[in-house]
């Protein structure tokens, strides 16, 4: 028993759950707060940072250093080519990195890569075609430097303006009912008040919030089909546009809105650097598309991400490639995962840690049985285990890095997914399923 806690204890500690341990009057550690209340404090947005345990050893204190990170029924849309809207950069040439105008670069090479000859694409990127160097870089010599932008079909600056003028110059003119596909690579903003109202900046350090964002496209017919792919720190607070005016408190939006974003709504994200080699590029957007295009950003094919083996990659199974492929602190979360996670209680998640993985993993559909053997097996986890068994077993060399520790908890996150969709669906409250239903087959769709 006493080996039993002391594993735990290391487990908790490798995950950076400060403060989850106290002294007692015996001497003895014990639980301050389960791992279990602490998991779904982290995916259901806990920002208050806990207290640091009186432990002193140099283990546990190398293993509390937490890094930075490096740098309804959806309408069927007639046509599944979207019209592409992009939006990009930093809120001024100190924030707008390089890497962030070679993102926008290499999506319209994935365009390319996927058959697109002459999309419906609109660009918005920073001070767009003013002239002036906006782009923060670092040169061979290890200088700072400025550069113009270099985006071939740029149509402007990334400002508030720009995106509502095509939002009205869109919102009549559906006659094919295309579905939009909403890029956004760039900066994101915490909202200490409240994290599901977080905001992306734009240019000239302007803020959009959830509420903002989900506002300006109730202007669309609400027979629009909305995909959104978001890359920015706290992102995943933009999970909520999928309800009226952004709010989880309200009802859905009557548009179909589905979205994927690099991590969820307390967290830092990675992928913003003025470093210009893309070969060291390990962010969610550089994941994503590769798992969509079958081509990474440097040119090289990568391995199928068809799971459901139907002959073409959806936004789910690109979003499934990200979760391994991504080798970063970042814990990516879709529209359809935000809400069942939301949903979960201590109960399920006490459910959770016991249950081996391989009774969890037959209720996943092909992306998630995907992401699950993946992490699995990238982990050395025994699938016959539970995942609590499993994380008892670490050893300390197994959760160094920060991105050791993301992926064990990625992997609880998929496993609770599962666990969570099952739960809705054996409950049999039609409304929840029918929103499930909703998100999934949003999230399920693709560009071709």
């Amino acid at each position: 028993m006493i080996k039993r806690y002391q594993n735990i204890i290391i487990c908790l500690l490798s995950l950076s759950l400060i403060g989850l341990l106290e002294k007692s009057s015996s001497g003895e550690y014990t639980f301050k707060q389960s791992f279990k209340g602490w998991f779904l404090n982290l995916i259901q947005g806990e920002t208050e940072e806990p207290q640091k345990p009186l432990i002193k050893t140099s283990l546990i204190s190398n293993l509390f250093q937490t890094a930075s990170p490096k740098s309804t029924e959806p309408c069927e849309p007639k046509s599944t080519e979207p019209n592409f809207l992009i939006i990009g950069g930093g809120g001024s040439p100190e924030s707008n990195e390089i890497a962030l105008e070679k993102n926008i670069l290499y999506f319209q090479r994935t365009l390319k890569n996927m058959g697109f000859n002459t999309p419906s694409t609109s660009i918005f990127f920073a001070n767009g075609n003013e002239g002036n160097p906006s782009i923060r870089y670092i040169n061979p010599q290890g200088q700072q430097k400025f550069k113009i932008p270099n985006i071939p079909n740029l149509n402007g600056s990334a400002t508030v303006d720009n995106l509502i003028n095509w939002i009205d110059k869109n919102k009549n003119n559906q006659s094919a009912n295309k579905p939009i596909f909403f890029y956004f690579t760039g900066h994101g903003i915490l909202n200490h008040e409240n994290a599901d109202n977080n905001a992306f900046m734009l240019w000239n350090n302007t803020p959009v919030t959830v509420s903002n964002f989900s506002r300006t496209l109730d202007q669309l017919p609400q027979d629009s089909h909305i995909v959104a792919m978001m890359a920015q720190c706290f992102s995943g607070s933009f999970a909520n546009f999928i309800y009226q005016n952004g709010d989880p408190n309200k009802p859905l939006a009557k548009q179909t809105r589905c979205g994927f974003f690099a991590t969820i709504k307390t967290l830092p994200s990675v992928g913003c650097t003025p470093e210009v080699n893309e070969a060291d590029y390990e962010d969610y957007s550089s994941s994503f598309f590769a798992g969509l295009s079958g081509v990474n950003r440097i040119g090289q094919k990568v391995a199928s991400a068809d799971y459901n083996k139907d002959g073409r990659v959806s936004y789910s199974e690109a979003h499934a490639f990200a979760k391994v492929d991504e080798e970063t602190s970042d814990l990516p979360v879709s529209t359809s995962e935000t809400w069942l996670q939301q949903k979960a209680s201590k109960k399920d998640v006490d459910e959770l840690v016991d249950i081996p993985i391989i009774e969890l993993q037959k209720n996943a559909r092909p992306e998630q049985k995907y992401v699950i053997a993946s992490l699995v097996k990238l982990l050395q986890f025994n699938p016959q285990k539970s995942s609590l068994e499993n994380l008892e077993s670490l050893t300390p060399d197994q959760v160094v890095t920060q991105e050791q520790k993301a992926y064990k908890i990625r992997l609880l996150m998929e496993l609770l997914n599962v666990k969570m969709e099952a739960k809705v669906r054996q409950n049999n409250n039609q409304q929840d399923i029918n929103i499930l239903d909703g998100l999934i087959k949003c999230e399920l769709s693709s560009w071709k």
